[in-house]
């Protein structure tokens, strides 16, 4: 989750908000939910007189741009067309994403809907339960949707979704993710005592070589343009606790389903995310005969495997473990063709 921090709104933010409301804000709050210097994420929730809320995003980065923004707004459209909701996504007095100058440098604005509903991540904290356990509960009703997603086959965007493969998500990115967290592996791997080298030069191989053969296969796989974010923060639960929708759209693009699937879920949960998305969607021959090298593709060198062997540090015991259990992953036959009907 990102780290919130809440600053006071100053006159530059009232200015903006004329730019994009005729009425004066009763009140401004703001949120500064950044990631760096190259990253400056800023929320301002505008209170009206009256109630009536709306919330301003002021952001700098590479990936977000107006052409970008035009983007999530039409895929939001979309998921509400299936019946979700999802705050819809809105430009200033022209219908523009205008560049403002904030906080020493040119951003873009742009306005969303406040969610009636709290986030799931909300809704646990007041429950005092699980979050994966409840995360978990919720899981019909996530693939259910994406699944539902993914079958429209939407195609108006060439913009990747930031869990892309084989290609980079933004200008500053040197490599797909998951590429540069096995390449964070390999870089630990290859530090590791003598008596480790051979079989770390063997998993190396194994995902190297899967990788290629999945490269052959992949442009074939069918796509659509997905939200791409389905963490607990951005599922919205209403007061019933019943799932109404989703939010947070600044990761979203093209992507491959399968993989935006086996992505968003542990190697115990993809099964049976499969198997809901089989109520609806289809998932054709190549899907079914990608599955498995896609699963070894994303799953053995994952960052939670380079946290592993950098945390295991001088424990042979511990680093042994790391390598049999990224070997068993590349290595064993997983059955998920069952799963996909």
């Amino acid at each position: 989750m990102n780290d919130i921090h809440m600053i006071p709104a100053d006159e530059t933010v009232r200015g903006i908000c004329s730019r994009f409301f005729d009425s004066v804000p009763a009140s401004v709050d703001m949120i500064d939910t950044s990631r760096g210097d190259a990253d400056l994420r800023n929320t301002a929730i505008i209170t009206f007189h009256g109630g009536e809320k709306r919330v301003l995003k002021i952001v700098s980065n590479d990936f977000t741009f107006p052409e970008k923004i035009r983007m999530w707004q039409r895929t939001v459209e979309e998921y509400r067309a299936l019946g979700y909701y999802c705050p819809r996504i809105m430009g200033d007095r022209e219908g523009a994403f205008p560049t403002v100058r904030y906080s020493g440098r040119d951003c873009v604005a742009y306005v969303e809907e406040f969610s009636p509903y709290r986030s799931l991540e909300d809704r646990t904290a007041c429950m005092e339960k699980d979050l994966d356990d409840v995360y978990n509960r919720y899981m019909k009703d996530i693939w259910s949707m994406t699944a539902k997603i993914a079958a429209k086959r939407l195609d108006y965007t060439s913009y990747p979704s930031a869990y892309c493969l084989f290609e980079t998500f933004c200008p500053s990115d040197k490599t797909d993710e998951v590429l540069e967290n096995a390449l964070e592996w390999k870089k630990l791997a290859d530090a590791l005592p003598e008596e480790f080298s051979g079989q770390a030069r063997r998993i190396w191989r194994l995902w190297c070589d899967n990788r290629e053969e999945l490269a052959k296969i992949y442009p074939i796989l069918p796509t659509s343009v997905f939200q791409a974010d389905l963490n607990s923060t951005n599922l919205l639960i209403d007061e019933e606790g019943i799932f109404r929708g989703v939010f947070d759209f600044n990761l979203c693009g093209k992507d491959v389903f399968l993989n935006y699937l086996m992505r968003e879920n542990s190697a115990e949960t993809i099964p049976e995310a499969l198997r809901i998305a089989c109520g609806y969607y289809t998932f054709s021959d190549p899907e079914k005969e990608a599955a498995l090298p896609l699963y070894r593709c994303l799953k053995p060198l994952w960052w939670s495997s380079v946290s592993a062997l950098r945390k295991a540090g001088d424990d042979a015991k511990a680093v042994r473990e790391c390598l049999d259990r990224a070997e068993n992953s590349l290595t064993e036959d997983v059955d998920f063709t069952s799963c996909m009907g």
